[in-house]
């Protein structure tokens, strides 16, 4: 048996314990702000329709309920802008990480096909593409810097993952028409979409971005952090049904299926936006305080426009940053987690409890 796992990188946080060591050493505990797990209670709401769920006996499928599936097109037009979806068009999904780790395999890429995704970037686009054999290629601005030719799965990702930079709609629309000038096929990870800041975040189903028309491309959204399910596993797809199908059939053989409870859960969370709200008053107090914080201590916060992260440097090479943090038991995600070009930048995310966050504030003042 071939070990894939040779493929892969090393797993990024298992080079992050030794300062997760020492940050929980400090007297009143570790503050906790690299992987930017929610941490609030799942809403009153979904907990309900999760349970009343419970009593599934039978499989789920998995294009999922007819109800789900008016739940993800009727959340897409009222929130994203999008016109004329039908349930070809949606697709739920076991948590948008699945999706992507095993998007190119599932389109049947491999050796000589290039996966394309941003130069500071989620690290599992490129283990998405080493599962398959393909080749992982960066870029700063994908039409200036790829070759149309060997391209065959681009990532676009705004807000970004880790610096919450967000592509304006201009470059949205002209990074579409490129990619369907060459046939290439864009998937556009949108998951922190409903969490700008300084920007207003825009889809790529929006019609001003694709014309009304979906060919050839897809959004990915998860509801991990705008309704704190990470637990659940909750994402879903939009967007080209032919591709959607395909992926269909192949995730049907898969057995790739959202569990009955959380595809109820997700049609309460999707109808309700009043909880939406209330978590993003949570993360913006706690966003300008360590944000505050930071930049009295003397770090520089570059992009952060959007998500739930703040972009952060003290122009220093980024794993001292981290072992400066740590002994005042203050834990961050090294830039390079998220490729070179973050080799002096620190990852600070603000979804640790307003206790927490307090915490962090005062071992910083």
């Amino acid at each position: 048996m071939s070990a894939v796992s040779s493929r892969l990188p090393v797993f990024p946080w298992d080079k992050l314990e030794p300062y997760k060591k020492t940050a929980t050493a400090h007297p009143d505990g570790i503050v906790d702000l690299s992987v930017g797990t929610p941490v609030d209670p799942v809403p009153e709401l979904i907990q309900r329709a999760l349970v009343a769920a419970a009593d599934s006996p039978g499989y789920p499928t998995v294009w999922g309920t007819p109800e789900l599936r008016d739940a993800l097109t009727g959340w897409c037009e009222r929130r994203l802008g999008a016109v004329g979806l039908t349930h070809g068009n949606v697709l739920p999904v076991v948590g948008s990480k699945e999706l992507v780790a095993w998007l190119p395999t599932q389109l049947g890429l491999g050796s000589g096909d290039q996966v394309a995704y941003p130069r500071l970037a989620y690290p599992t686009y490129e283990v998405g593409a080493r599962l398959c054999g393909a080749e992982p290629v960066v870029y700063d601005d994908p039409v200036a810097d790829l070759d149309p030719a060997a391209v065959r799965l681009l990532w676009l990702n705004s807000p970004s993952n880790p610096t919450g930079k967000v592509l304006g709609k201009d470059e949205l629309t002209r990074i579409v028409a490129w990619a369907r000038e060459h046939g290439i096929l864009v998937f556009s990870d949108e998951c922190y979409l409903e969490l700008g800041w300084e920007a207003d975040p825009v889809s790529v189903l929006h019609p001003d971005v694709c014309g009304g028309t979906y060919e050839g491309i897809v959004s990915v959204h998860s509801l991990s952090k705008r309704s704190n399910l990470a637990g659940y596993r909750a994402a879903f797809i939009a967007g080209d049904a032919a591709v959607l199908g395909e992926l269909l059939q192949i995730r049907k053989h898969g057995g790739m299926m959202t569990a009955a409870p959380v595809q109820a859960a997700t049609v309460a969370a999707l109808g309700d936006d009043a909880h939406v709200a209330e978590q993003r008053e949570r993360y913006a107090a706690r966003r300008t305080a360590l944000r505050t914080a930071l930049e009295a201590h003397g770090f520089r916060i570059e992009h952060s426009e959007a998500s739930l992260y703040l972009w952060a440097t003290r122009d220093e090479p980024c794993w001292e940053t981290v072992a400066y943090l740590a002994e005042k038991g203050i834990l961050v995600a090294p830039g390079d987690f998220y490729g070179a070009a973050g080799e002096r930048f620190v990852r600070v995310a603000f979804t640790a409890t307003d206790e927490r966050v307090e915490a962090a504030v005062k071992r910083l003042g």
